[in-house]
């Protein structure tokens, strides 16, 4: 044999077997997720290009996404249900995601007693259903047999009672403490998790430099879980624009009072399926469907690519 084979025979790759058993292990999850979110997303997008023309279902193009956004009925609806979910989705992201932050820092301290009780009774809410917790606070909050008004005697303070959930100009912030009040958990989980995670040798060096307290959570904590908080704000937003049973839970489907608390999730439950007198219509609701999942994906899509990318050239 030449040295010339001997050194092809060297440098051969060496062929690894096929991996099969990965997809095999993946394809349940695979099957399960295309049938369940994948399919129902790629036919709300078919759907919303089609619609009834004289008797038959023919396609349409944009006019459905037209005739939402300038039919003096469908407009009006829309447009107040994007403000509220856009105030409904501020008021989580100014109030929950601080507040998780903050109760993360203080459930981290290393001296802190009872820390996995607080941690525990500030999480159990995030498990309970909808329905108990809108239930719970309808009660709560009614000025007829609600225990707010007589707790709040009890301090001094029942002149400040209100129907916070029947008027207008009240509705809507109160329904989205109630959803901050029972997600606030999860940023705090997940902050949580990402303090823990710093090294302790990173907090040492900036205690020998007299970093201490509030000033070593800003220069130091704060900048290390940025990826955590940018992860948490996401999940804060397509969790809010996708939004629907807590405020069908607290308002019904009418999310009143007079719209006061409509969203684009229950007017797409109002708009697809119909309600009370209301009939329903397929095309048109998988077209406020279609609009909730290009705002989502461009919200998503503007921390993927831009917000993210700043964050890493911060880090590093």
């Amino acid at each position: 044999m030449s040295d010339t084979d001997m050194t092809d025979t060297a440098i051969a790759p060496v062929k690894r077997p096929a991996r099969w058993h990965i997809l095999i292990f993946l394809a349940p999850a695979f099957l399960v997720y295309t049938a369940v979110m994948i399919l129902p997303l790629i036919e709300t997008l078919r759907l919303s290009l089609f619609n009834m023309v004289e008797g038959q279902f023919a396609f349409v193009g944009f006019d459905n996404f037209r005739t939402l956004f300038t039919d003096p009925r469908l407009s009006a609806d829309f447009w107040n249900a994007l403000g509220n979910n856009v105030i409904f989705f501020i008021i989580h992201m100014v109030v929950q995601n601080p507040v998780g932050i903050a109760i993360a820092a203080m459930l981290s301290a290393p001296n802190l007693r009872f820390a996995a009780f607080y941690r525990s009774a500030i999480f159990v809410p995030t498990l309970l259903s909808f329905v108990i917790v809108g239930f719970i606070w309808k009660l709560i909050l009614s000025p007829i047999w609600g225990i707010a008004p007589g707790m709040m005697d009890w301090v001094g303070l029942k002149w400040a009672f209100a129907p916070w959930l029947g008027k207008p100009e009240t509705a809507l912030v109160t329904v989205s403490l109630i959803s901050v009040w029972q997600y606030v958990g999860i940023p705090m989980m997940l902050i949580y998790a990402a303090l823990l995670n710093i090294p302790d040798e990173v907090l040492e060096a900036a205690e020998c430099d007299g970093i201490t307290g509030w000033s070593q959570f800003r220069k130091i904590k704060l900048p290390l879980i940025l990826p955590s908080i940018g992860i948490v704000s996401v999940l804060t937003f397509v969790g809010n624009f996708n939004a629907f049973d807590l405020i069908y839970t607290v308002q019904s489907a009418l999310a009143g009072p007079n719209g006061a608390t409509d969203i684009l999730g229950t007017l797409l439950y109002r708009t697809f399926f119909g309600f009370q007198n209301q009939m329903g219509d397929r095309s048109m609701g998988a077209t406020i469907a279609a609009v909730m999942f290009l705002i989502i994906l461009a919200g998503v899509s503007l921390y993927l690519f831009v917000i993210q990318r700043r964050m890493r050239r911060y880090q590093f």
